[in-house]
């Protein structure tokens, strides 16, 4: 997946846990509910960029160097 693509995912997760902490402030029975979801989108975020960068700082194996003959 390339990195415009996680971030878009991330923008997106972000997204739905800000809506999710939104609609709590306006309905206090589900409050608890949805400050759930929201944390559960937002480390869905945290988890997606975490993997990314891991990704990015692992070593590129290196080619074998065989020679052809």
């Amino acid at each position: 997946m390339t990195g415009s693509a996680i971030l878009e995912n991330v923008r997106r997760y972000r997204a739905i846990a800000s809506l999710c902490r939104q609609a709590a402030a306006f309905s206090p029975l589900q409050r608890v509910s949805l400050l759930t979801q929201a944390d559960e989108w937002e480390q869905r975020a945290v988890s997606e960029i975490e993997e990314y960068f891991d990704a990015q700082d692992s070593p590129i194996p290196a080619r074998p160097s065989g020679n052809v003959n």
